[in-house]
């Protein structure tokens, strides 16, 4: 079947929504929110998503005694967030084949929908010894194949 990979061209879409409120430790003196609270909004975002979708959140993680540091990020900044505003994080897994977690964000004021900011995030896995893994952890398998993004014979 030609298709047997096709959940790779993102016919399964797993997204979470989550709002968080710019913080006055969060801003910078622009009065804006600061270009690296960014990066702790994407957190936000993958925590929120990990509880959405149970099996693949921190605790999950590291609960299987591996880890997933983020080895990539970029980010795209289109309109300021000021102290109180409520951003909307949209947050959505983007399946590879590898054993990779792939996430991109949208953010938006929530108070006029503004596009804020978009970035994506890659994050590798690696054992209790440090060494990189090259393939999915079991935890990993098994919460794609819940999810329906891989079929029960692919790994």
């Amino acid at each position: 079947m030609a298709g047997k990979n096709m959940k790779a061209e993102q016919k399964v879409i797993l997204e979470d929504i989550t709002k968080i409120r710019v913080k006055f430790s969060e801003i910078d003196s622009m009065r804006r929110a600061w270009h690296g609270s960014y990066i702790k909004y994407m957190e936000d975002g993958r925590e929120s998503f990990g509880l959405h979708y149970p099996g693949i959140g921190y605790a999950d993680i590291t609960a299987s005694g591996i880890y997933a540091p983020i080895v990539d990020v970029h980010v795209k900044y289109y309109g300021p967030l000021s102290l109180n505003d409520v951003v909307v994080i949209r947050t959505r897994y983007v399946y590879h084949p590898g054993a990779r977690l792939d996430y991109n964000y949208e953010m938006r004021r929530e108070s006029d929908g503004a596009l804020c900011c978009r970035a994506t995030t890659t994050q590798l896995f690696i054992d209790e010894t440090e060494h990189l893994m090259t393939d999915k952890p079991q935890y990993y398998l098994d919460w794609q194949r819940k999810y329906g993004i891989i079929e029960e014979e692919e790994f």
